[in-house]
Parts: C-alpha cells; structure tokens; sequence
C-alpha cells in the first residue's frame, strides 16, 4: 500500500484529498495543527496525527511515527497546509510576515528536508506542494501570502532541478479560487497582527476588505471545490511522468499567460482592479 503524509487536513483542499486518496487505496497520514481537528478526523476514518509546522520538534515526531507504521518507507508527501494575513503590505508588521513563512513555506522546507533522505534511500518518491495563482501573480491585500508563495515557486522550481535522476519527482499546483476555510481562518490573524483603524487606507479597509472578510460571500465567480485540485493532486502522484505545474481554475490560466505576455504596466492595469 503506497503512503502519503498531508498536511494541512482540518478542512478544505487537505481534507477533500486526504479522504479521496484512502478511497483510492492509498494509506494517508493527515495532519493537523490542532489536537481537537486530529480528532475529529480519527472519528472519519482517517488515520491522523498532530503536526505544527512552526515547531521542528512536532514535525520531526509526526514524520517518525509515519515511518514507525510503514517500516520506513514513505512514497509521498503532499505539503498544503497554509494560512494568510490579509491586510495592506504597508500594515503589516515584519513579525507577522516572519511568523507567516515559518508556517507557509519554513515548515515546509523542514519537513520537505526530512522526508528527502526516506526518499533518496527507497529511490523513488513524489513530492507536491500547493502553491497558489498568487504565487504567479500578486493582488492587494495579500503581500503576505504573495510573498510566501512566490517563495515557495522559487524554491520549488531549484529543488525539481536538483532533484532529476533521483527517482523523486517534485510538481506544484497552482489553484485559483478554491472552496475553503481560507478566509474564515484569515479572520485571527488580520485581528492580531492589522492595525487597520490606524491606517491611512481605514476607508479602504471598510469599503472593501472587512465586509470581504467578515461578511457571508457568495462564491467567487470561478470558484471550484477542492475535488478539482484533488484530480491534479492523483495525477502527480500516480502518473509515470508528472507534470512540473497543474493550474487549477480559470483564473490560474489567464494570469499566468497574462504575467508571460503582457507588460508590467498593462498587467498592474489589470491587477489593480481585481
């Protein structure tokens, strides 16, 4: 039976792969950050263990204990759990943004770095990371996960150069607008790191991004469930040659021809008023 270790599982993208895979006759390890999610999926069946990607000692746990069940081995690892920090670039603290990349993107790197040598030494392996359209191109109020996930890209792209001829094949998947908790889990963290009264934009704040956070919205206009990264997800860890990229939902498409073809000037144009 093939392993796979997810992060990022309480809900959304996480949760929809996690429960797809076991259907498919993989062995998922999902993980949580939070001991009472770990739980709630133990009730659903899934075999779950606690993983805080801010803190190397869980990360180091959680992936010995998934090797302590399958004699070692590991065939792949599917790094997706995320947070966000809405707010304008200007606003945000430089601690907020370190604290963002331990968990979007250090985490990652951590456990990617410790799953490596189980790979090399099995001699084959599938690595995938979700990535994001906002790892393509940048939007307001998002300078924060913007940043991460252009990080990430990069990061990504070195290690599926280093990586050719090892037997371990590393791809990224890129959604646009995915059904999730993403926005709702923003809410603490906009609330503990954006001194929005204080802001000289406070009147962009109301007229845009609170009721975008707060306020029941309806789906964005070319939002997918998370089964449509799910299918990208099998096909990068089930085919023969996968793909380097997977972009999810329509808007991944445009702006990411749009960033290869357009100038700066005509791109921002457009950016602006998304």
């Amino acid at each position: 039976m093939r392993a796979i270790l997810i992060t990022g599982c309480s809900s959304g993208i996480g949760h929809h792969a996690a429960h797809a895979l076991a259907a498919r006759g993989w062995r998922v390890f999902a993980t949580c950050r939070k001991p009472e999610d770990a739980a709630r999926l133990r009730t659903e069946g899934l075999e779950t263990l606690v993983l805080d990607l801010t803190d190397r000692d869980s990360i180091s746990a959680a992936l010995a204990e998934v090797l302590a069940h399958t004699d070692g081995q590991l065939d792949a690892l599917f790094n997706n759990g995320a947070y966000a920090i809405p707010g304008a670039t200007e606003d945000l603290p430089t601690d907020a943004l370190r604290a963002i990349f331990e968990t979007n993107l250090f985490g990652w790197h951590d456990l990617t770095r410790q799953v490596l040598p189980v790979m090399r030494a099995q001699g084959h392996g599938r690595i995938v990371q979700n990535s994001s359209v906002l790892g393509l191109a940048g939007l307001r109020w998002r300078g924060a996960y913007v940043a991460t996930k252009f990080a990430l890209e990069g990061l990504t792209d070195v290690l599926r150069l280093e990586m050719a001829g090892t037997g371990i094949h590393i791809s990224l998947i890129e959604p646009g607008p995915v059904t999730s908790r993403i926005r709702e889990n923003s809410i603490p963290h906009f609330e503990r790191w954006i001194d929005w009264q204080a802001s000289p934009r406070a009147d962009q704040y109301r007229d845009s991004l609170l009721a975008r956070l707060y306020d029941k919205q309806a789906p964005d206009f070319f939002e997918l469930p998370p089964d449509a990264v799910t299918r990208r997800l099998i096909h990068a860890l089930e085919a023969r040659r996968p793909r380097a990229r997977y972009y999810v939902t329509t808007p991944t498409w445009l702006l990411g021809g749009a960033r290869r073809v357009l100038p700066t000037r005509l791109l921002d144009m457009i950016l602006r008023k998304l």
